[in-house]
């Protein structure tokens, strides 16, 4: 078996005197969708952020593309190549859409910016039309497509996407995903998703984790979770939007 892109190894983070991760293990295969699904306030977004340093992890240890950054700077581990489209979008709202862009390519040190700005734009035609418009007067659905490509303005090896579907329009949460998957048929992008929208997260994923109180419960592939009937009980029913 290949190395894994990201490798995490017993994960424990906490919050003062809280655990929020009891001792978390995953791994993300180069080139693979791999999601991580569970209830609002499970951890999962803890998990997104501690694998850039932001808490700490306690114990454990993480690795990516070869290298133990789990005590590196945030900066440092942005520009190896790891990059991130947070929960709630945080765009800078003042800024242009363009002026955006070009903060996700300079912050991980990529310099060839007409270049990926090209790219992105024609991921997300929408935001070639709003270039010179401030991001906060996007609709929710053009502000998720600008966190997302500010991510990849990187050109990263692993996108990280902490609920790219919250809040967003059933018309709108179909196309988020298809991009996903889009990039990744395409260009082999391998991406670790965060969702809380179980059914589209799963039909998209090539591998699947499920995360309840700070810890994992249940893994497979994408298709044995969506058959499992614990999974269905849970996170299934009624939940295809």
């Amino acid at each position: 078996m290949n190395t894994p892109l990201l490798s995490l190894q017993g994960i424990t983070a906490c919050y003062g005197n809280i655990t929020a991760l009891h001792g978390v293990s995953l791994d993300v295969p180069a080139g693979q969708i791999v999601t991580l699904i569970g209830a609002n306030g499970a951890g999962k977004s803890t998990l997104m952020m501690t694998i850039f340093g932001n808490p700490r992890a306690r114990d454990g240890r993480i690795h990516f593309d070869g290298r133990d950054i789990t005590d590196m700077p945030t900066h440092e581990i942005a520009r190896l190549g790891l990059a991130q489209s947070p929960e709630g979008r945080r765009i800078f709202g003042r800024m242009t859409v363009e002026e955006n862009l070009r903060m996700g390519a300079e912050f991980a040190g990529n310099r060839d910016y007409e270049r990926e700005l090209a790219h992105v734009t024609a991921i997300f035609p929408r935001l070639r039309e709003r270039l010179h418009q401030r991001g906060g007067t996007l609709s929710g659905g053009e502000q998720q497509m600008l966190a997302i490509g500010r991510a990849i303005m990187s050109r990263p090896k692993l996108l990280l996407l902490d609920e790219p579907s919250l809040g967003l329009a059933p018309l709108v949460v179909k196309q988020i995903f298809e991009v996903i998957a889009d990039l990744n048929a395409r260009e082999g992008l391998t991406v670790f998703l965060v969702e809380q929208n179980a059914f589209h997260a799963l039909r998209l994923a090539h591998r699947a984790y499920v995360m309840v109180n700070g810890a994992i419960t249940l893994s497979g592939t994408g298709q044995e979770l969506l058959a499992s009937p614990e999974v269905r009980a849970a996170y299934l029913e009624g939940g295809r939007h």
